[in-house]
């Protein structure tokens, strides 16, 4: 997981404190073709290809594309 992943993670967290009994509503606003817009399609790539790598231990690393091996690592705007 990602820095800003495991912030926006920390922070929604802080949300639902211990003993909370109301309902609790985490809102993200983002601008469409902004940094925040390409740093939110990062995370979501990230999180969902780091669900599968932990999901099927083993065999899903074996399964992978090079392009998607070199997407866990690349910061940049395309792996390949």
């Amino acid at each position: 997981m990602t820095l800003i992943a495991a912030i926006e993670d920390q922070a929604t967290d802080r949300a639902h404190r211990i003993g909370q009994h109301r309902t609790v509503s985490v809102h993200r606003l983002i601008t469409e073709h902004t940094v925040e817009d390409r740093i939110d399609e990062l995370l979501t790539s990230k999180r969902a290809l780091a669900s599968t790598v932990l999901t099927s231990a083993d065999q899903a690393l074996t399964q992978l594309t090079d392009q998607e091996l070199a997407g866990l690592v690349f910061l940049g705007k395309s792996a390949c």
